[in-house]
């Protein structure tokens, strides 16, 4: 084993670069590990845990690059080195054919002085700042950075409430503003369809399905997860429903967030009373009976809230393709299952993915669990360790920390699969690999091999292991969505066609003796 750790002293990337650079960095050949990241004290208790700490490291501060490359032998280490600042030095490249560069918000907004956005991607601890020039500046604000404490969200709301301004964030991963995707986005018709949602992969399905059902989205305004929390109220939501109230080309608007807290929810759904537009609450877990009374339109799951938005906006229902559930497949699939086979292991880049299919898991089995269930009770014990139904989010800050999202690195997820796949009371894993600006260029081809393998595995033991694959994107989506639907196919693993399909298939494979819904 070799090491080599170089220290850039005042050198900055956005932390979406260095994600995707530590990608790069760990496919390079005879790269055993290689960091690439801010000098932060998070990123350094990564290096910390993985036994890769120096003097060097140590001493760096967050305005310093580091660069950590392990391989597996000295005469490696040197060419591995090379290529990261090859990879660094391209990026370099690529961003001054492309962009103008100013050092700060308030010589950006000087320089552009029509300009009424700022997307922000800094270290968390400088998030806050740069944040609140923007806003002073009078530009709206999407800020992607995480590590943003709630007090500071909140004042940050307030000042955007206050100046009429919208303040997404943080840790706001996706956003359609204009017909133009931000950060995670997926390339979608433009229509009279608006999105506010205080969930990224929840709202890339909606508009995903929208698409899909022959609508269009006028905008996708992101709140950040927390928004619809006790402390946070709803402000940005409240704003969001306003905003595309008073939006000529909106027709229809769709609320998407995972759980709600209960009084926050109150207030939005009041707020849709004073709405001119029909507005559709996709809430998982949501109370469809308030909804209804508040005027909304409830819906159950993502698919169920596209389609009634389509609907409300216009599209002929007679020329929909619903893409209704496959039932035949799904006793055949019973039939091969052998008693013990009784569990679902859902392995998700998404959190709302992984929502959705738990809660409809939870509504037939009462042990299903899961690194991000609301319920205390089940909460994983060790999230390194299933248990019975288990539905597991891979873009949770557990499992991200320091390391690039799933979204970004699917492979984050090849070793918990192999697991999964050997154990013989699993019947069904369902896995999403989700399309779309910046996102991994293949997911489903990053984790083809470990398929591959595990469906040979089972077959060598005797038994049947249902894989079932979602792939969230549209036909405008760069990779194109039929190669990777194929790559699934080819390989024996069912594709469902819709994070609900998913859900739905997965849980009925395994119930036994009960007829389908």
């Amino acid at each position: 084993m070799s090491i080599k750790v170089v220290i850039k002293r005042n050198t900055y990337f956005d932390s979406v670069s260095l994600m995707s650079l530590s990608t790069k960095a760990n496919q390079i050949e005879g790269v055993e590990q290689a960091i690439i990241g801010m000098g932060t004290e998070m990123n350094k208790g990564v290096i910390r845990n993985v036994g890769l700490m120096t003097p060097e490291v140590e001493e760096a501060t967050a305005g310093d690059l580091m660069i950590i490359v392990k391989t597996t032998s000295a005469d490696q280490t040197e060419s591995a080195y090379l290529a990261v600042e090859e990879l660094l030095t391209n990026k370099n490249k690529a961003q001054a054919k492309s962009d103008i560069k100013y050092a700060t918000i308030d010589s950006a907004a000087q320089g552009i002085p029509d300009a009424n956005f700022a997307v922000i991607s800094v270290n968390g601890a400088f998030a806050v700042r740069e944040a609140r020039k923007a806003l002073e500046n009078d530009l709206h604000v999407m800020l992607f950075s995480d590590n943003v404490s709630v007090e500071d969200e909140v004042e940050l709301k307030t000042l955007a409430h206050e100046k009429g301004l919208l303040m997404m964030g943080p840790d706001c991963g996706t956003a359609i503003i204009g017909n133009t995707g931000l950060c995670f986005a997926n390339a979608v018709r433009k229509g009279n369809i608006g999105i506010v949602a205080a969930s990224g992969t929840g709202s890339q399905e909606v508009s995903v399905r929208i698409h899909d059902f022959g609508g269009g989205i006028t905008q996708l305004i992101g709140t950040g997860g927390r928004d619809l929390s006790k402390e946070v109220g709803g402000i940005m939501m409240l704003d969001g429903i306003k905003a595309l109230d008073a939006d000529e080309a909106t027709k229809v608007i769709v609320l998407v967030s995972k759980p709600p807290e209960a009084s926050v929810e109150k207030k939005v759904l009041a707020q849709i009373k004073e709405c001119s537009k029909p507005v559709v609450v996709y809430f998982i877990g949501g109370n469809e009976e308030a909804v209804v009374a508040a005027g909304g339109q409830f819906a159950k799951t993502s698919k169920e809230a596209a389609l009634k938005a389509v609907l409300l906006a216009g599209i002929d229902e007679a020329g929909i393709n619903k893409r209704a559930l496959n039932i035949p497949l799904v006793e055949e699939v019973r039939a091969k299952l052998a008693p013990e086979q009784k569990y679902i292991r859902g392995l998700f880049c998404g959190g709302t993915l992984c929502d959705e299919s738990m809660y409809l898991a939870m509504e037939k089995f009462d042990n299903v669990y899961s690194n991000i269930q609301k319920n205390p009770d089940f909460l994983l014990k060790d999230i390194n360790v299933s248990q019975e139904h288990t539905f597991i989010d891979f873009g949770d800050d557990d499992f991200t920390n320091g390391k690039p999202h799933p979204m970004i690195d699917p492979s984050s997820r090849i070793d918990r699969f192999l697991q999964e796949a050997k154990d013989p009371s699993v019947g069904v894993i369902v896995m999403d690999f989700v399309l779309g600006f910046g996102s991994h260029e293949d997911p489903v081809g990053v984790m083809l091999p470990a398929m591959i393998e595990a469906k040979q595995l089972a077959e060598k033991e005797g038994r049947h292991l249902e894989i079932i694959g979602y792939v969230l994107g549209t036909d405008l989506d760069t990779p194109n969505i039929d190669e990777q639907v194929k790559k699934l196919i080819d390989a024996g693993v069912t594709h469902a066609s819709s994070s609900t399909n998913a859900g739905l298939l997965a849980r009925e494979m395994v119930l036994k003796g009960e007829n389908h819904e």
